[in-house]
Protein backbone atom coordinates (compact mmCIF):
# COMPACT_ATOMS: atom_id res chain seq x y z
CA UNK A 1 0.00 0.00 0.00
CA UNK A 2 2.71 2.34 0.95
CA UNK A 3 4.90 1.53 -2.58
CA UNK A 4 1.68 2.51 -4.24
CA UNK A 5 1.04 5.22 -2.64
CA UNK A 6 4.17 6.37 -2.94
CA UNK A 7 4.17 5.16 -6.91
CA UNK A 8 1.43 7.93 -7.25
CA UNK A 9 2.96 10.13 -5.15
CA UNK A 10 5.93 10.34 -7.80
CA UNK A 11 3.26 10.90 -10.79
CA UNK A 12 1.85 13.13 -9.42
CA UNK A 13 4.94 15.27 -8.72
CA UNK A 14 6.39 14.59 -11.93
CA UNK A 15 3.23 15.97 -13.96
CA UNK A 16 3.15 18.89 -11.76
CA UNK A 17 6.39 19.59 -12.47
CA UNK A 18 6.12 18.95 -16.27
CA UNK A 19 2.76 21.63 -16.00
CA UNK A 20 4.80 23.78 -14.27
CA UNK A 21 7.50 23.85 -16.87
CA UNK A 22 4.90 23.71 -19.98
CA UNK A 23 3.19 27.17 -18.05
CA UNK A 24 6.64 28.65 -17.72
CA UNK A 25 7.80 28.56 -21.24
CA UNK A 26 4.92 30.95 -22.50
CA UNK A 27 6.05 33.40 -19.66
CA UNK A 28 9.38 33.07 -19.06
CA UNK A 29 9.89 36.93 -20.11
CA UNK A 30 11.16 36.47 -23.79
CA UNK A 31 9.64 39.16 -25.65
CA UNK A 32 11.32 37.75 -28.72
CA UNK A 33 9.23 34.48 -28.48
CA UNK A 34 5.47 35.69 -27.29
CA UNK A 35 2.79 33.57 -26.45
CA UNK A 36 0.94 32.52 -29.85
CA UNK A 37 -2.39 31.87 -28.40
CA UNK A 38 -2.12 36.21 -27.12
CA UNK A 39 -1.85 39.05 -29.34
CA UNK A 40 0.93 40.23 -29.65
CA UNK A 41 1.20 43.86 -27.88
CA UNK A 42 3.63 46.49 -29.83
CA UNK A 43 4.26 49.94 -28.17
CA UNK A 44 4.92 52.48 -30.70
CA UNK A 45 5.84 56.23 -29.56
CA UNK A 46 6.46 58.53 -32.50
CA UNK A 47 7.93 61.77 -31.07
CA UNK A 48 6.22 64.56 -32.97
CA UNK A 49 3.40 64.93 -35.53
CA UNK A 50 4.51 65.35 -38.87
CA UNK A 51 4.14 63.70 -42.43
CA UNK A 52 7.22 61.69 -42.51
CA UNK A 53 7.48 60.67 -39.09
CA UNK A 54 3.05 59.74 -39.94
CA UNK A 55 4.23 58.07 -43.05
CA UNK A 56 6.39 55.88 -40.70
CA UNK A 57 4.08 54.54 -38.45
CA UNK A 58 1.44 54.06 -40.84
CA UNK A 59 4.12 52.11 -42.94
CA UNK A 60 5.14 49.69 -40.26
CA UNK A 61 1.47 48.66 -39.13
CA UNK A 62 0.71 48.26 -42.80
CA UNK A 63 3.90 45.87 -42.55
CA UNK A 64 3.08 43.91 -39.75
CA UNK A 65 -0.96 43.38 -41.33
CA UNK A 66 0.75 42.39 -44.39
CA UNK A 67 2.85 39.42 -42.14
CA UNK A 68 -0.29 38.26 -40.66
CA UNK A 69 -0.63 40.78 -37.13
CA UNK A 70 -4.25 41.92 -37.73
CA UNK A 71 -7.57 42.14 -35.80
CA UNK A 72 -7.31 40.33 -32.50
CA UNK A 73 -3.21 39.20 -33.37
CA UNK A 74 -1.94 42.24 -32.31
CA UNK A 75 -2.45 44.95 -29.99
CA UNK A 76 -0.42 48.69 -30.54
CA UNK A 77 -0.42 51.31 -27.81
CA UNK A 78 -0.03 54.27 -29.76
CA UNK A 79 1.45 57.35 -27.89
CA UNK A 80 2.96 60.76 -29.29
CA UNK A 81 4.86 62.83 -27.53
CA UNK A 82 4.59 66.04 -28.84
CA UNK A 83 8.09 67.01 -29.42
CA UNK A 84 7.65 67.76 -25.27
CA UNK A 85 11.21 65.44 -23.50
CA UNK A 86 9.27 64.73 -20.11
CA UNK A 87 6.57 63.12 -22.00
CA UNK A 88 8.98 61.23 -24.35
CA UNK A 89 10.18 59.79 -21.69
CA UNK A 90 6.97 59.49 -19.69
CA UNK A 91 5.74 57.28 -22.87
CA UNK A 92 8.59 55.19 -22.44
CA UNK A 93 8.74 55.06 -18.67
CA UNK A 94 5.00 53.59 -19.30
CA UNK A 95 6.59 50.87 -22.12
CA UNK A 96 8.56 49.83 -19.80
CA UNK A 97 6.27 48.63 -16.80
CA UNK A 98 3.59 47.30 -19.36
CA UNK A 99 5.89 44.61 -20.77
CA UNK A 100 5.40 44.55 -24.22
CA UNK A 101 6.30 42.63 -26.63
CA UNK A 102 8.06 45.03 -28.87
CA UNK A 103 8.86 48.88 -29.25
CA UNK A 104 8.71 50.79 -32.06
CA UNK A 105 10.39 54.25 -31.53
CA UNK A 106 9.83 56.36 -34.24
CA UNK A 107 12.82 59.02 -34.34
CA UNK A 108 15.78 60.05 -32.79
CA UNK A 109 15.37 61.65 -29.49
CA UNK A 110 11.98 58.40 -29.04
CA UNK A 111 14.39 56.08 -29.69
CA UNK A 112 16.98 57.44 -26.83
CA UNK A 113 14.22 57.70 -24.46
CA UNK A 114 13.20 54.04 -25.45
CA UNK A 115 17.06 52.82 -25.09
CA UNK A 116 17.13 54.32 -21.58
CA UNK A 117 13.98 53.16 -20.29
CA UNK A 118 13.30 49.92 -21.80
CA UNK A 119 16.35 46.84 -21.51
CA UNK A 120 14.38 43.77 -21.26
CA UNK A 121 12.06 43.91 -24.65
CA UNK A 122 13.20 44.32 -28.31
CA UNK A 123 13.01 48.20 -29.57
CA UNK A 124 13.53 49.02 -33.24
CA UNK A 125 13.90 52.31 -34.05
CA UNK A 126 12.79 53.93 -37.72
CA UNK A 127 13.52 57.71 -38.89
CA UNK A 128 17.07 57.76 -36.85
CA UNK A 129 19.69 59.39 -39.07
CA UNK A 130 22.86 58.55 -37.15
CA UNK A 131 22.16 55.45 -34.35
CA UNK A 132 26.01 55.61 -33.66
CA UNK A 133 26.12 59.08 -33.04
CA UNK A 134 22.82 58.91 -31.07
CA UNK A 135 24.49 56.03 -28.60
CA UNK A 136 21.66 53.35 -29.81
CA UNK A 137 23.43 51.16 -31.24
CA UNK A 138 27.72 50.02 -30.59
CA UNK A 139 27.73 50.19 -34.82
CA UNK A 140 25.74 49.50 -37.76
CA UNK A 141 26.75 46.35 -38.15
CA UNK A 142 26.33 45.20 -34.85
CA UNK A 143 24.36 46.77 -32.52
CA UNK A 144 25.27 44.72 -29.48
CA UNK A 145 21.84 44.94 -26.89
CA UNK A 146 17.94 44.97 -27.49
CA UNK A 147 17.89 48.18 -29.83
CA UNK A 148 18.32 48.24 -33.22
CA UNK A 149 16.06 49.44 -36.57
CA UNK A 150 16.20 51.69 -39.64
CA UNK A 151 18.09 54.76 -40.33
CA UNK A 152 16.67 57.75 -42.51
CA UNK A 153 20.18 58.64 -43.32
CA UNK A 154 19.61 60.87 -46.27
CA UNK A 155 22.18 62.10 -49.40
CA UNK A 156 23.09 65.80 -47.79
CA UNK A 157 25.57 66.16 -50.86
CA UNK A 158 23.35 65.07 -54.00
CA UNK A 159 20.74 67.20 -52.33
CA UNK A 160 22.51 70.37 -52.15
CA UNK A 161 23.69 69.71 -55.81
CA UNK A 162 19.89 69.89 -56.76
CA UNK A 163 20.51 73.85 -55.69
CA UNK A 164 23.42 74.42 -58.01
CA UNK A 165 21.04 72.76 -60.86
CA UNK A 166 17.71 75.34 -59.77
CA UNK A 167 20.52 78.57 -59.02
CA UNK A 168 23.83 78.10 -60.23
CA UNK A 169 24.74 81.49 -59.00
CA UNK A 170 23.66 80.36 -55.26
CA UNK A 171 26.11 81.13 -53.09
CA UNK A 172 25.05 80.63 -49.57
CA UNK A 173 22.70 78.21 -47.81
CA UNK A 174 20.96 78.58 -44.71
CA UNK A 175 19.81 75.72 -42.17
CA UNK A 176 17.56 76.21 -39.52
CA UNK A 177 18.14 73.08 -36.82
CA UNK A 178 17.64 71.92 -33.17
CA UNK A 179 19.98 72.43 -30.91
CA UNK A 180 18.30 69.61 -28.62
CA UNK A 181 18.18 66.85 -31.89
CA UNK A 182 21.43 65.02 -32.33
CA UNK A 183 20.34 63.95 -35.40
CA UNK A 184 20.55 67.57 -36.75
CA UNK A 185 23.78 68.25 -35.49
CA UNK A 186 24.84 65.28 -37.53
CA UNK A 187 23.22 66.52 -40.60
CA UNK A 188 24.15 70.31 -40.12
CA UNK A 189 28.18 68.73 -40.37
CA UNK A 190 27.54 66.53 -43.40
CA UNK A 191 26.18 69.91 -45.12
CA UNK A 192 29.15 71.60 -44.29
CA UNK A 193 31.47 69.07 -45.47
CA UNK A 194 29.53 69.31 -48.74
CA UNK A 195 28.94 72.51 -48.94
CA UNK A 196 32.76 73.19 -49.39
CA UNK A 197 33.23 70.95 -52.22
CA UNK A 198 29.83 72.52 -53.80
CA UNK A 199 31.66 76.07 -53.68
CA UNK A 200 28.40 76.98 -51.02
CA UNK A 201 28.75 78.64 -47.59
CA UNK A 202 26.54 77.27 -45.00
CA UNK A 203 24.71 79.77 -42.49
CA UNK A 204 23.04 77.99 -39.67
CA UNK A 205 20.21 79.08 -36.89
CA UNK A 206 19.87 77.12 -33.83
CA UNK A 207 16.43 77.05 -32.55
CA UNK A 208 15.58 75.52 -29.29
CA UNK A 209 11.52 75.09 -29.93
CA UNK A 210 9.34 74.86 -33.12
CA UNK A 211 7.68 78.34 -32.37
CA UNK A 212 11.23 79.95 -33.33
CA UNK A 213 11.65 77.98 -37.03
CA UNK A 214 10.41 81.41 -38.56
CA UNK A 215 12.21 83.79 -36.55
CA UNK A 216 15.33 81.83 -37.22
CA UNK A 217 14.85 81.42 -41.44
CA UNK A 218 14.21 85.61 -41.25
CA UNK A 219 17.46 85.69 -39.45
CA UNK A 220 19.16 84.18 -41.80
CA UNK A 221 20.85 86.42 -45.13
CA UNK A 222 21.34 83.51 -47.83
CA UNK A 223 20.69 82.19 -51.54
CA UNK A 224 18.28 79.39 -50.31
CA UNK A 225 17.59 76.96 -47.45
CA UNK A 226 18.16 73.29 -46.55
CA UNK A 227 15.49 71.29 -44.38
CA UNK A 228 17.13 68.58 -42.96
CA UNK A 229 15.09 65.93 -41.14
CA UNK A 230 14.77 67.99 -38.22
CA UNK A 231 11.95 67.08 -36.20
CA UNK A 232 11.13 70.48 -34.34
CA UNK A 233 11.85 72.24 -38.30
CA UNK A 234 10.19 70.04 -40.00
CA UNK A 235 6.62 69.77 -37.38
CA UNK A 236 6.83 74.09 -38.23
CA UNK A 237 7.93 73.76 -42.30
CA UNK A 238 5.04 76.25 -43.06
CA UNK A 239 6.60 78.76 -41.12
CA UNK A 240 10.10 78.70 -43.17
CA UNK A 241 8.21 78.40 -46.04
CA UNK A 242 6.43 81.65 -45.82
CA UNK A 243 10.08 83.24 -44.91
CA UNK A 244 11.75 81.84 -48.55
CA UNK A 245 8.69 82.72 -50.14
CA UNK A 246 9.15 86.49 -49.31
CA UNK A 247 12.90 86.17 -49.61
CA UNK A 248 12.00 84.46 -53.36
CA UNK A 249 14.38 82.15 -52.50
CA UNK A 250 14.29 78.47 -53.13
CA UNK A 251 13.85 75.48 -50.18
CA UNK A 252 15.42 72.20 -50.80
CA UNK A 253 14.58 69.44 -48.00
CA UNK A 254 15.50 66.15 -47.13
CA UNK A 255 12.45 64.54 -47.20
CA UNK A 256 9.92 63.84 -50.34
CA UNK A 257 6.68 64.91 -48.05
CA UNK A 258 8.56 68.65 -47.25
CA UNK A 259 8.16 69.24 -51.23
CA UNK A 260 4.55 67.85 -51.06
CA UNK A 261 4.31 70.73 -48.42
CA UNK A 262 6.24 73.37 -50.63
CA UNK A 263 9.54 72.96 -50.86
CA UNK A 264 10.95 72.88 -54.07
CA UNK A 265 12.72 69.76 -54.50
CA UNK A 266 14.88 67.18 -52.98
CA UNK A 267 16.34 63.52 -53.29
CA UNK A 268 14.74 61.59 -50.68
CA UNK A 269 13.45 58.62 -49.81
CA UNK A 270 9.75 57.02 -49.09
CA UNK A 271 8.93 56.70 -45.24
CA UNK A 272 6.31 54.53 -45.32
CA UNK A 273 8.56 52.26 -47.57
CA UNK A 274 10.54 52.88 -44.62
CA UNK A 275 8.27 51.70 -41.81
CA UNK A 276 7.49 48.88 -43.85
CA UNK A 277 11.20 47.35 -43.67
CA UNK A 278 10.92 48.59 -40.33
CA UNK A 279 8.09 45.91 -39.59
CA UNK A 280 9.72 43.13 -41.63
CA UNK A 281 12.33 43.26 -39.10
CA UNK A 282 9.73 42.57 -36.02
CA UNK A 283 8.57 39.70 -37.88
CA UNK A 284 12.03 38.24 -37.80
CA UNK A 285 12.36 39.43 -33.81
CA UNK A 286 9.02 37.65 -33.02
CA UNK A 287 8.27 34.71 -35.52
CA UNK A 288 11.64 33.90 -35.77
CA UNK A 289 13.32 34.76 -32.60
CA UNK A 290 15.97 36.85 -33.93
CA UNK A 291 17.77 39.20 -31.61
CA UNK A 292 18.34 42.87 -31.96
CA UNK A 293 22.04 42.64 -31.33
CA UNK A 294 22.72 40.60 -33.98
CA UNK A 295 20.25 42.31 -36.45
CA UNK A 296 22.39 45.03 -38.40
CA UNK A 297 20.80 48.90 -38.59
CA UNK A 298 19.02 48.94 -42.15
CA UNK A 299 18.54 51.98 -44.66
CA UNK A 300 16.76 52.04 -47.73
CA UNK A 301 18.98 52.24 -50.61
CA UNK A 302 17.05 53.42 -53.14
CA UNK A 303 16.21 57.42 -53.08
CA UNK A 304 13.67 59.15 -55.47
CA UNK A 305 13.97 62.68 -56.74
CA UNK A 306 10.72 64.71 -56.06
CA UNK A 307 10.14 68.40 -57.11
CA UNK A 308 7.15 70.74 -56.60
CA UNK A 309 6.41 73.11 -59.59
CA UNK A 310 4.15 75.33 -57.77
CA UNK A 311 6.77 75.73 -54.91
CA UNK A 312 9.45 77.29 -57.70
CA UNK A 313 7.35 79.76 -59.34
CA UNK A 314 6.36 80.99 -56.36
CA UNK A 315 10.16 81.81 -55.14
CA UNK A 316 10.66 82.75 -59.34
CA UNK A 317 12.55 79.60 -59.61
CA UNK A 318 12.51 77.26 -62.99
CA UNK A 319 12.47 73.94 -62.54
CA UNK A 320 14.99 72.74 -65.14
CA UNK A 321 12.94 70.10 -68.00
CA UNK A 322 15.10 67.22 -67.22
CA UNK A 323 14.77 67.14 -63.55
CA UNK A 324 10.80 67.12 -64.24
CA UNK A 325 11.63 64.06 -66.74
CA UNK A 326 13.73 62.05 -63.64
CA UNK A 327 11.15 62.78 -60.65
CA UNK A 328 9.63 59.87 -58.98
CA UNK A 329 7.19 63.12 -57.98
CA UNK A 330 5.86 66.25 -59.13
CA UNK A 331 3.73 68.09 -56.83
CA UNK A 332 1.63 71.11 -58.85
CA UNK A 333 0.35 72.83 -55.88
Amino acid sequence: MNITRAGKLATLLAATALLATACGSGSSGDASSPDASKPVKIGISQYVTHPSLDAVTEGFKKGMADAGYTGDKVKYDLQNAQADASTNTAIMNQFANDKLDLVLAVATPAAQAAAQAITDAPVLFSAVTDPVDAKLVKSVEAPGGNVTGTSDKNPVKEQLELLKKLDPEAKTVGIVYSSGEANSAVQVKWAEEAAGELGLQIKKSAISASSEVQQAANSLDVDAYYVPTDNAVVSALEGLLQTAQSKKIPVIAADGESVKRGATATYGINYEKLGEQTAQMAVKILKDGAKPADMPVETLTDVELYVNTAAAKKVGVEIPQDMIDQAAEVYKK
